[in-house]
């Protein structure tokens, strides 16, 4: 019987909602243990350089909470040395690297590794020294999958986004995309993930590709719980990846 797939919840928009009017409800903390509980494998959070949903103490307290329940805390983080400093001090289970600009909403494309491999290298070798397992959220092509093989990480998150958005033959033609790009990762020996924009629909189509292991969500299950509470969004999302042959 083949593993399967893991489920990483992202619990940014929990903290996003409390921001919105300050205090310390709801807490993601609390969201994170629901989400654990409800089956996620899993938390991600992405501490931004604005603050403008997790915040440092967030973090402090995510990483105590996955410590204690055994289950690995997935950081986000920008290639900077702020953020390096503070995956050093609390050195999580994994570090992915993604990039960030100020005046984006969310996440908007993958990390430009090629062309960056001087800078984004050195970050990658310090996170795995430390023994962080080191993931790059990049576009399914094949010269940012290279550039994740030459810096030395050990997983790529290959950007979904761009694919939930499409309809018809665009999408399928973006589809071909991600499983020529998770085939190549594989093939140079990095483990293969998945995320960003993914629902009951989409999460359930990445599992074709028979090399991805794991998918992270949030903004979707954050929304979901709204009407149905977190803990039956995640166990629908669960289901849903389950069913999947």
């Amino acid at each position: 019987m083949a593993t399967p797939v893991r489920l990483g919840v992202n619990i940014d928009h929990v903290a996003t909602v409390r921001n919105a009017r300050g205090g310390v409800h709801p807490d993601p903390v609390r969201a994170a243990r629901e989400a654990l509980a409800a089956g996620a494998d899993g938390i991600t959070a992405h501490l931004r350089e604005d603050r403008r949903h997790i915040t440092d103490s967030d973090i402090e307290a995510l990483s105590r909470l996955c410590a204690e329940a055994g289950r690995p805390l997935n950081l986000e983080m920008a290639v900077t040395d702020e953020m390096l400093a503070i995956a050093l001090r609390h050195r999580p289970h994994a570090a992915c690297l993604v990039p960030e600009r100020r005046e984006e909403v969310t996440t908007e494309g993958g990390l430009a590794v090629a062309g960056q491999e001087a800078r984004i290298e050195p970050v990658v070798k310090a996170l795995a020294d430390a023994g962080m397992r080191v993931s790059l959220f990049v576009e399914p092509s094949r010269a940012q999958i290279e550039a994740c093989h030459a810096v030395g990480a050990q997983v790529v998150e290959l950007h979904t986004g761009r694919y939930c958005h499409l309809e018809g033959d665009d999408r399928a033609v973006e589809f071909e995309r991600l499983q020529a790009a998770a085939t190549l990762a594989f093939d140079l020996g990095l483990e293969v993930h998945a995320g960003h924009g993914l629902d009951y629909v989409t999460a359930p189509h990445m599992l074709a590709i028979p090399e991805v292991r794991e998918l992270n969500i949030g903004h979707f299950l954050i929304g979901e719980a709204v009407f149905t509470g977190l803990t039956s969004a995640i166990h629908r999302m669960r289901a849903a990846m389950d069913a999947v042959p």
